[in-house]
This record gives C-alpha cells, sequence and structure tokens, in this order.
C-alpha cells in the first residue's frame, strides 16, 4: 500500500482525467503513480507532458536505448513500480527478455553493444552524481549535443519519477514478471 492514497475518480479535475483515460487505453488502467500525482493536477499535468516529449517517436534515441537506461535507473533507485512497467515496456520493445533481465548485471553481460553500454554507465553515474569529465567527453564522441541533452534529460526524469514512486511506496502493478534486480557499487 502506497504511504500517500489515491482519490475517487471522479473528485480529479477534468483534464486528469484525460490522462487517466489514456493510461486505460494504453496499459488497461490508471496507473498508481497517476493517481498519486494527480493529488497536484498542473504538477502532474507538467511531469506527463515532458514525459511524453522525452518518449516522443522522433527522439534522436532508439526507443530500446531509452527504455534500457529507464530500467536501470528504475532499478538503481528501488522503484518496484518503474522496474515493472520499464521492463514490460523494454520487452514490447523488441529487447529479448534475456537481455531484460540482464540490465542490472550489464557490465558483466556480453548483451548489450558499446552504445547500449555507454548510455547505462552515464545513466548511473548521473544517477549516483559521479559524472565526470572522461564520461562526458566519451558521450560527446558518440552522440550530438542533441542526443546528450535528450538523454540527460530522460536520465533526470527517470531519477524524478522512480525517486517519487519509491519514496510513496508504489508497488509493482504486474507489468513484468521480473527479478527486482538492485545496485551494488563496484
Amino acid at each position: 500500500m502506497t504511504a500517500v492514497t489515491a482519490k475517487p475518480l471522479r473528485s480529479y479535475p477534468w483534464f486528469i482525467r484525460l490522462f487517466f483515460w489514456k493510461q486505460r487505453r494504453t496499459y488497461g488502467r490508471v496507473l498508481d503513480p497517476g493517481l498519486l500525482w494527480g493529488r497536484s493536477p498542473w504538477v502532474f499535468a507538467s511531469v506527463a507532458l515532458l514525459y511524453g516529449a522525452l518518449d516522443r517517436r522522433r527522439s534522436p534515441l532508439a526507443p530500446a536505448l531509452r527504455s534500457l537506461v529507464t530500467v536501470r535507473v528504475s532499478q538503481i533507485n528501488h522503484c518496484a513500480f518503474c522496474v515493472d512497467i520499464n521492463s514490460a515496456t523494454l520487452a514490447k520493445r523488441g529487447v529479448p527478455i534475456e537481455k531484460v533481465d540482464a540490465v542490472s548485471d550489464w557490465q558483466d553481460s556480453s548483451r548489450f553493444d558499446s552504445e547500449e553500454r555507454l548510455a547505462l554507465e552515464y545513466a548511473e553515474a548521473m544517477t549516483l552524481n559521479q559524472v565526470d569529465d572522461d564520461l562526458r567527453s566519451r558521450l560527446k564522441s558518440h552522440w550530438s549535443d542533441d542526443a546528450i541533452v535528450e538523454l540527460t534529460g530522460l536520465i533526470a526524469f527517470q531519477n524524478l519519477s522512480s525517486k517519487f514512486n519509491a519514496a510513496l511506496d508504489v508497488p509493482a502493478q504486474g507489468f513484468c514478471r521480473l527479478p527486482q534486480a538492485t545496485f551494488s557499487p563496484r
């Protein structure tokens, strides 16, 4: 059970119920975090729009790469809901389940290419506030400035989302049956 409860659906403003309608269409139900963010309607609307901008079709980052990063950040932040939904999204984006299972141990797995490794390294470094000049230089040698901004924004957003959900103890909603991997510093 979450630390904060949801309100009855009819008590949310109409424009928030539109977001709930979209969630029902996409996921088959209203998502628990949406019900909590919805308690602050303008913040929720802003967060939802930001997510939409980061997860758009014309992003310079491939959809599977974006999902890999969100799964890893979710694992580090111990967000059961985020690991659940982001792992399901990663699998829906065509990533084999064996690779999804390996995200928490990406450094020791041969399943990830150099671009994915760099993105996952950056996701971990950003989440732990350990980004250095060497990493920034490697990012610039691989991606355009626009792509780096998008990747940075996505990682920052996932930190916001997963920390929000973990702090309020939002449970997984059963989208994916994957183990809840955690982060151990090496």
